[in-house]
């Protein structure tokens, strides 16, 4: 059964996006993330779209890039977990996967595989995020490594880090990752993968051999103090609901569990069919924006399963029906504002709301 919420991604948009990265950083190669589902915009119908703009695709595990191969996407494709089993290096061949290795284990099983084959390799040093990657001090000696085991093409050896604060440029922490990682990899004349969406626009000398944009393909600004237009972003997933019901209440009739909002005055408003089941935050604020006939409502009372209720009282054009369509982000509210009335992040709202709305077109 299908709910009410509805999402739409332009395709337009993500090429805009994406071309806006390629201007940004001429000299380097693309590698477009789509991990996760491409953001929840779909990985296959995005990877289709980017295709004839891109230079190849990065995602997390070997289980989504096995959904682009089947799906005859053929551009390279990065696995930035790499592989973890000896059977993740059989399917890694099988499909012609580029695996990022970032671990001695991983480097243990390549010692394990028995097949005549040379894979494409990522090699993932830590310069300051302390998720993945070899430390300094082994750059060297996993190359030395790597360059010569019989089960890696050395001509496609690429050297990567990730950048842990590139969306912060008060911060000097990125300048010292930056830092760390040249003085690493000086002896080592191989491609280099550094700039993530925040590298990319902020960081000039992040942009090395190859970038990886990721949030900014998706319409939506890395920076707490800049919005999309200031980076010549748009928007890509619109996500819609219909309007379910239009009430008239008195003054001090509350809103919502918890009856935490009151009105004010006697007043109208709109019960919207869309909840954080649908993947609209629950946590968002009174006073979150939704757009409806050309004007912005703000959420009132708490986000419900399957409902919001916006005040409608103040619009100009005060005839709302049910069946109207509001816009809870997209071209009109942008997903940021949202995140950030619920003390989120967009990437946490486009993928929820991507991955459960079970209306999804393009």
């Amino acid at each position: 059964m299908k709910r009410s919420s509805r999402v739409t991604v332009n395709p337009s948009a993500l090429q805009h996006n994406l071309q806006v990265a390629k201007n940004t950083a001429v000299n380097s190669k693309v590698n477009a993330v789509i991990k996760a589902n491409a953001y929840g915009h779909g990985a296959v119908a995005t990877a289709g779209i980017l295709y004839p703009y891109t230079d190849g695709f990065a995602v997390s595990c070997i289980a989504e890039a096995i959904e682009l191969r089947q799906a005859h996407i053929d551009l390279p494709i990065t696995v930035l977990q790499g592989h973890q089993s000896i059977d993740d290096l059989r399917i890694a061949q099988q499909y012609q996967l580029r695996l990022t290795v970032h671990d001695t284990r991983q480097l243990s099983l390549l010692d394990q595989y028995t097949h005549h084959y040379r894979f494409d390799l990522n090699i993932k040093i830590d310069t300051g995020m302390h998720r993945l990657g070899f430390h300094l001090e082994q750059t060297q000696p996993v190359y030395n490594t790597l360059k010569t085991h019989r089960c890696v093409n050395p001509d496609t050896l690429i050297l990567m880090t990730h950048l842990a604060c590139a969306d912060d440029v008060d911060t000097t922490y990125t300048t010292q990752q930056l830092r760390t990682f040249n003085e690493a990899s000086k002896a080592i004349n191989i491609p280099k993968s550094i700039a993530n969406s925040a590298g990319i626009l902020a960081h000039k000398e992040s942009h090395a051999n190859w970038i990886r944009p990721g949030i900014m393909l998706y319409g939506s600004s890395p920076f707490s103090h800049k919005h999309r237009d200031d980076l010549n972003l748009k928007a890509c997933m619109t996500f819609n609901a219909p309007v379910i019901a239009v009430h008239t209440l008195k003054k001090g009739d509350s809103i919502g569990y918890g009856a935490t909002w009151k009105c004010p005055s006697d007043m109208s408003v709109a019960v919207i069919a869309c909840g954080y089941a649908d993947g609209y935050p629950r946590h968002a604020k009174s006073g979150t924006p939704v757009f409806i006939h050309g004007e912005e409502a703000p959420l009132i009372g708490r986000v419900s399963m399957d409902m919001i209720v916006v005040d409608i009282d103040h619009l100009k054009e005060n005839n709302i029906q049910t069946g109207d369509i509001a816009e809870l982000w997209g071209e009109n509210i942008s997903i940021d504002s949202v995140a950030q009335n619920a003390e989120t992040i967009s990437y946490e709202l486009l993928c929820n709301a991507g991955n459960l709305c079970s209306h999804h077109s393009f």
